[in-house]
């Protein structure tokens, strides 16, 4: 039986691969910050779902900032795999926080890295890099494509991957780097636009908000499912030697268009509701980002399997299930969180 430690197991990508991990049979081992309230929603289910005598899940408190705490976890788990998803992932925070997003983006990658080579454990590393990277390069972007950062949260990231690269050469460590593409689901973070979108959307066909705060509708992005992403990043490192790969759709869709193709499909129009707040764009903005995985295609088997509107449609139903519980609760006296403003 495998082992496999992820980093960021409570966020998006995490729950979606301890999913995947623990279905294909391995022992999952979960980096988890100790905070004043449990942040686990997204993987509780896997206690119920993949139960058994035997437990396969296993948390542990620890901080990508404290480097003897991750060599004495490693050391401890000795595990098959480590997959690296844990960071300050927020671009737009980045500007506020661009101290902070450097050192647990950025140096974070380093100690987990640093912890390998100095336990000396035998295991296969994998980086969650970002097209952010990318930043005002033209597209399409691939794995030759320069770097041009546009972000803090970006720069740490190219950061991140070169060191990555040399670890690699230098140690000779089973090490890659997985440059992943805008990725969604209906476990996506509330304050990411298209989970802030849809999750307005059906709030305000349902009548508990009534305006939809957003930035810039005219950047372009490459939208794809975690859960298809997340099948990359274990194939990758199921390969005889460590690579570097691109993960994307190859189709690119506006802000706007995203916006528009939610009200929609809630028989709404968007323009009644949606209000342009300077407060939301960043201070260097990327316009398009379109990714070419042909090597990822070639190379590892991958391809997409969730489109843009299946992904749209996904993200709406679960956001309008969970809004028609909260409505339940309004009608019974309870107040709603009125409109949202988040960032």
């Amino acid at each position: 039986m495998k082992k496999a430690f992820i980093t960021g197991i409570t966020g998006q990508d995490g729950s979606y691969l301890a999913e995947l991990l623990l279905d294909k049979g391995y022992t999952v081992h979960g980096l988890i910050r100790r905070a004043s309230t449990f942040n686990t929603d997204r993987i509780d289910h896997l206690y119920r779902d993949f139960h058994d005598p035997e437990a396969r899940i296993y948390l542990h408190y620890g901080d990508l900032s404290v480097s003897g705490q991750l060599t004495d976890l490693l050391h401890d788990i000795k595990p098959d795999e480590v997959y690296h998803l844990g960071a300050q992932s927020h671009v737009r925070v980045s500007f506020d926080m661009p101290e902070y997003t450097g050192d647990i983006t950025g140096l974070g990658t380093l100690r987990l890295l640093e912890a390998i080579r100095k336990t000396e454990i035998k295991t296969r590393f994998y980086q969650a890099s970002s097209s952010e990277m990318f930043g005002a390069a033209p597209p399409p972007q691939h794995e030759l494509t320069p770097f041009q950062p546009q972000s803090p949260y970006a720069a740490a990231k190219v950061y991140a991957y070169y060191i990555v690269q040399n670890y690699r050469n230098a140690y000779n460590l089973f090490a890659c780097n997985g440059i992943l593409f805008n990725h969604e689901s209906p476990r996506r973070g509330e304050t990411f636009v298209t989970r802030k979108v849809t999750r307005a959307a059906v709030r305000i066909k349902l009548g508990l908000q009534d305006k939809l705060f957003l930035g810039n509708l005219e950047a372009k992005r490459d939208w794809g499912f975690a859960g298809d992403y997340v099948e990359a990043m274990w194939l990758m490192l199921q390969q005889e030697k460590p690579d570097d790969f691109v993960i994307a759709t190859g189709e690119t869709h506006s802000v706007r268009e995203f916006v528009e193709k939610v009200f929609q499909k809630l028989e709404m129009d968007y323009q009644k509701h949606v209000v342009i707040d300077p407060k939301y764009f960043r201070p260097t903005e990327v316009d398009v980002l379109l990714g070419d995985s042909t090597k990822a295609k070639k190379q590892l088997g991958w391809n997409p399997k969730v489109n843009f509107d299946q992904l749209i449609d996904m993200m709406i139903a679960a956001d309008m299930e969970q809004a028609g519980k909260e409505k339940t609760l309004c009608e019974a006296g309870y107040s709603s969180t009125g409109n949202h403003r988040a960032i």
